[in-house]
């Protein structure tokens, strides 16, 4: 599916009906290929709603630089390969200067070769730490990575004396790669892991596995790296298994529908590392993310009447480098653009302050992130 907002075409559409040239209006294409339907429609379908009302907003207000944004948007479905066919369609056909994209780490690293072969800035939306290392020219995230969220939780065990975990992990793109994160600096916070179980991403009970983890002596707190339902289950049956033990999910969870899926009963409790926009309300006066997250979260409830989530605030975000990357260049050449974004500094997003550098394509450090508890199912700031 495609979605375009374009002026060139409803300038022509003036010229042919009222009779007279109309000046055709510059467009700047910018292209997007994300996860609105499938498993992945829950982070997709909110970063497709936050660029289309974003652009449209811009576009309102005059454009960039002058010119109107034509935003190309189409639906992989969380495929990889139909990922990559959209991000050549977006490259060759539809002839776009950069792309916002690829809801999944799946679908991301599967469409990184297509942007950087053709020279075209790509902004993932996607986690893992992979999509921007080692850095790669012409790619640049907006997500805190998974390496970042695990240490802001061991950050937070450590400093509630755990030492000993149990993990169970999602087995798709985002499970396995912060899986291998956490497991590669957990020894750094002084802790162990002695129980280390996975699922998989159509497994609908993980009962076995967390039964596991219960028996393991010396367990006081469990981590579970993943997105999607996975991570709801696995909530579910650790409140019906009554393990009494911590547990912290990721921030690939981060958003209300997540405690909807898991039940807030089941959910109270649960901490994990989460963004600003979450806690929009609960932000000091002075917190210099305060006026960014309520803005954005006033405008996308008001356009959708849905909650704000985490997973549109990457996309806002994205939007907002590119943007402020296409005026500082005062050029819509994808390489004035790449230039541009690679020099952006003291960005006030929904994620956290962005300074990008040559050897840094994410630009956020583990102050951007909150750590976060769900009680009464709602959301409370515990740091």
């Amino acid at each position: 599916m495609k979605f375009s907002l374009t002026t060139t075409a409803l300038a022509g559409t003036l010229a042919f009906v009222l009779g007279f040239a109309v000046p055709a209006l510059a467009d700047i294409k910018i292209g997007a290929t994300l996860s609105e339907t499938g498993p992945a429609s829950f982070l997709g379908d909110p970063e497709a709603k936050t660029l289309k009302m974003l652009v449209e907003e811009i576009n309102a207000a005059g454009g960039v630089n002058g010119e109107k944004i034509d935003l190309i948007v189409y639906d992989d479905g969380g495929d990889p390969n139909k990922a990559r066919t959209f991000a050549t369609r977006l490259v060759e056909d539809d002839e776009v200067v950069a792309v916002i994209g690829g809801t999944t780490t799946g679908t991301s690293m599967a469409i990184i070769p297509v942007f950087e072969d053709a020279e075209v800035p790509f902004i993932s939306l996607a986690g893992a730490i992979e999509i921007i290392d080692p850095v790669r020219p012409f790619t640049f995230k907006t997500p805190h990575t998974d390496r970042m969220a695990c240490a802001k939780i061991f950050e937070d065990m450590k400093k509630n004396g755990i030492t000993k975990i149990g993990m169970i992990s999602g087995s798709d793109g985002f499970g396995a790669s912060m899986h291998k994160q956490c497991l590669s600096i957990v020894g750094e916070y002084g802790i162990e892991v002695l129980a280390d179980e996975t699922y998989g991403p159509t497994d609908a009970d993980m009962t076995p596995q967390l039964t596991n983890i219960k028996g393991k002596d010396g367990v006081q707190a469990v981590l579970n790296p993943g997105f999607g339902q996975g991570p709801a289950i696995v909530t579910r049956n650790y409140a019906q298994l009554a393990v009494g033990l911590p547990l912290y999910q990721s921030h690939g969870v981060a958003s209300d529908g997540f405690i909807e899926l898991a039940g807030a009963e089941a959910a109270e409790g649960v901490r994990l590392p989460g963004t600003a926009l979450l806690v929009a309300g609960l932000l000091p006066e002075n917190d210099p993310q305060r006026a960014v997250v309520v803005a954005y979260k006033e405008a996308y409830e008001k356009a959708t009447g849905k909650p704000v989530s985490t997973f549109g605030g990457y996309a806002h975000d994205a939007l907002r480098i590119l943007v402020d990357a296409i005026k500082r260049a005062g050029s819509t050449e994808p390489s004035a653009i790449r230039d541009a974004i690679e020099g952006t500094a003291g960005l006030v997003g929904t994620t956290g302050t962005v300074t990008m550098t040559a050897e840094d394509h994410l630009g956020l450090d583990l102050s951007a992130f909150r750590m976060l508890q769900i009680e009464k199912g709602g959301w409370k700031i515990v740091e």
